[in-house]
């Protein structure tokens, strides 16, 4: 081990004994009775070891090209997380899929694995959840006293979870049975429960009457979010016009997918009539849930040895329902294993149909070859250093810029042999994501929209017209999926546009290494070299990708 080997692995084990929520998601193991502090005085010491970590990497040796790249993705991340505390952003804001109130939630779900169910970890973090919502209250009514409070619309989503989020924890106590932990069980489901419950009073009554209605938060705060989630600087009226122009291709390409599906029916008639296809209709979650784990089984048996070598440890993927809205996501599996890479796929109604034909390109993107095969090799890599093997979920543009490059890869593979599934690929994932380029950066900046568009042109973005633009460029999902994903990007700024420029930075490089490699080039081993470099932000993976 060298001297940074032993400073990741050092790091790992005093981050996840301050941060155990994050931890889990991360897949470290040994916090799993433990819960994250998110009163004043966890934000403080997970700020101090960030800042020690610096200054101690800094009189660190490094040596060779390999740790000269894991010590400048440490680095970088060190150096986004005490900005993030300079900022005292993080002891504020609130969001709808990874802020603290989702992190306690995800926490224990993560605990629930049916009969390999640790029920004693289990009770300890259900029953460390009232103390870890009152130090989130002393934070969030201290940095309401300075002045600092989200938006309303993320304190009311939150609120509104905090209440769906008791009956799992009854139920899932309840499917324990009877032994020595039933009582304990019991009683720490009911007490969360009713601290969850008064959370949500609080948010709903004295935090919300103090929060601001307005959503956009504005130039400075949006670049400090791509410097997080994408580790890159970029111009955003430069990537706003960008998403104007990506979208606009998508469109045209999607008119072409749709002539094959029913030639000389116009885009929108073809969309509708493949919502209301029984063909492409699933009855019932349970079904659903054995329908896309057969995708993924399949997935991975047609590109194992051929197009990657996939490790025996990651031929399988827990395809779930979660019991709670919570999109669909993938888990790495845990670094000992323990844990399966899990997907979770949030559906509506459990007992009435879900439409199919734009499924398989997302479970591409969280499967093989997306973010399962990326995170998983990840995860087991011998040659990267352990915070290189477990940080994958603190890189959103390159996890979600790969998983976004596997969708439209199995198109350039074959893999969409069903015109409705290709045209899914395009009307579900890079439609969508194309959309998000210029509603997260429009919403955010209260841009003008721009005349040629076809859609409101002149007017500045809203939340309202957001909805509108996202409405008309997603695919066959509820309403209330739309709203959900407008306060998700409005509570995080910067995440959505993850995905599409990180893409772009894959398919450059790929196309870079063509070039430079000419007849030579194997795309079975750009992805091999690719992967193995482990997680980074997105300036970084450029460079080490250009070099020969």
């Amino acid at each position: 081990m060298t001297a940074l080997d032993g400073l990741a692995d050092r790091y790992v084990d005093e981050f996840a004994a301050l941060d155990p929520c994050l931890a889990a998601m991360m897949g470290i193991a040994g916090q799993d009775a433990r819960l994250t502090d998110f009163g004043p005085d966890g934000a403080a010491a997970r700020a101090g070891l960030a800042r020690r970590m610096l200054a101690e990497l800094a009189a660190t040796p490094v040596v060779g090209d390999a740790e000269r790249a894991a010590a400048a993705m440490l680095r970088e991340r060190l150096e986004v997380d005490v900005a993030a505390e300079e900022s005292g952003v993080r002891e504020w804001s609130l969001e709808t899929i990874d802020g603290p109130v989702q992190r306690l939630r995800t926490a224990v779900e993560l605990l629930d694995q049916g009969p390999e169910t640790d029920w004693e970890s289990v009770r300890s973090r259900v029953a460390a959840v009232p103390g870890v919502l009152a130090g989130l209250r002393v934070s969030l009514e201290r940095e309401c006293g300075r002045g600092r409070v989200a938006a309303r619309r993320q304190v009311v989503r939150n609120a509104r979870e905090c209440r769906e989020v008791p009956a799992y924890l009854v139920g899932l106590a309840g499917r324990y049975g009877d032994g020595p932990l039933r009582s304990g069980l019991d009683a720490a489901a009911r007490e969360a429960s009713a601290a969850l419950v008064e959370f949500a009073s609080f948010l709903t009554g004295a935090l919300a009457g103090r929060a601001p209605e307005r959503d956009a938060l504005g130039v400075e705060r949006y670049r400090a979010g791509v410097r997080d989630f994408l580790g890159t600087e970029l111009d955003p009226l430069e990537t706003y016009a960008w998403g104007w122009e990506e979208l606009a291709r998508i469109r045209a390409e999607m008119a072409d997918a749709a002539e094959r599906v029913m030639p000389g029916e116009p885009l929108p008639v073809v969309l509708a009539a493949l919502d209301s296809d029984p063909a492409y209709r699933v009855k019932g979650a349970e079904a659903f849930q054995a329908w896309i784990q057969e995708l993924a089984d399949r997935a991975i048996a047609d590109l194992d040895g051929v197009h990657f070598d996939i490790p025996e440890a990651l031929r399988r993927i827990d395809c779930r329902i979660p019991p709670v809205e919570s999109g669909v996501y993938y888990l790495a599996p845990a670094e000992d294993l323990s844990r399966p890479g899990t997907v979770w796929w949030t559906v509506d109604d459990p007992s009435g149909d879900i439409v199919t034909w734009s499924v398989p390109a997302t479970m591409f993107h969280e499967g093989v070859p997306g973010h399962h095969l990326q995170l998983g090799v990840t995860t087991l890599n011998p040659v990267l250093n352990r915070f290189q093997r477990v940080s994958s979920e603190l890189h959103p543009g390159h996890c979600e810029g790969w998983g976004l490059y596997a969708e439209r890869l199995m198109d350039e593979l074959g893999h969409y042999e069903d015109p409705a599934h290709r045209l899914g690929m395009l009307a579900g994932g890079q439609q969508f994501r194309a959309a998000r380029v210029i509603l997260d950066i429009g919403m955010h900046l209260e841009l003008e929209i721009p005349a040629g568009t076809g859609f409101h042109e002149g007017e500045r973005w809203t939340p309202e017209l957001g909805f509108e633009f996202l409405r008309a460029h997603s695919g066959p999902v509820p309403d209330a999926d739309v709203a959900f994903e407008i306060d998700r990007y409005l509570g995080r700024p910067g995440q959505a546009i993850a995905y599409k420029l990180g893409e772009k930075i894959w398919l450059e490089a790929r196309e870079e290494s063509r070039r430079r490699d000419g007849a030579a080039f194997n795309l079975k081993d750009f992805h091999r070299r690719a992967l193995d470099l482990g997680p980074m932000g997105l300036d970084l993976l450029r460079t080490e990708l250009a070099r020969p």
